[in-house]
């Protein structure tokens, strides 16, 4: 099963497209992490602890997930409310500046995740994907839950 919704054009954040950002704004988003966030690190020691063995951001798989089992065919990812889209709805309509870039960004990035779930399950994988917050506040429940899987597995 193919994902078949047009792809949603992102242009580049540069100045010749009309967008712009402040030097303390780039030193800010210079600073935000793609891999081994602080709730991914949580998560992992918590998995660990649980004895679920993995591997971290196997590149060949799509989307790069975050934490992979090949042997027992699963894949974590750890979103972030932001980039991946949490509660979008209500969010987008509080994004004040370079509306035309971060719209099409983060919607582009939610497709992305549909995309990749996609891929993932056609060969074969139990995709998992817990928000940030909820492995802080509630990691022993998103751990149940891979737990429960593997029983059955």
């Amino acid at each position: 099963m193919e994902y078949s919704e047009n792809r949603i054009k992102v242009l580049r954040f540069e100045e010749s497209n009309g967008f712009y950002t402040t030097p303390q704004r780039s030193k800010l988003m210079a600073k935000i992490k793609s891999k081994d966030t602080k709730p991914e690190i949580l998560f992992r020691k918590e998995l660990w602890n649980a004895g679920i063995r993995y591997r971290k951001h196997n590149k060949k798989l799509p989307g790069n997930p975050d934490i992979v089992n090949k042997k027992l065919k699963l894949v974590i990812f750890i979103d972030g409310e932001f980039w991946h889209g949490f509660n979008w709805e209500e969010k987008k309509k509080k994004i004040k500046s370079n509306r035309d870039f971060w719209i099409p960004k983060i919607e582009r990035n939610m497709q992305r995740d549909i995309e990749n779930n996609i891929k993932l399950k056609n060969i074969g994988y139990k995709v998992f994907r817990f928000w940030e917050h909820d492995v802080k506040k509630e990691s022993q429940k998103c751990i149940q839950l891979i737990c429960s899987y593997l029983n059955d597995f």
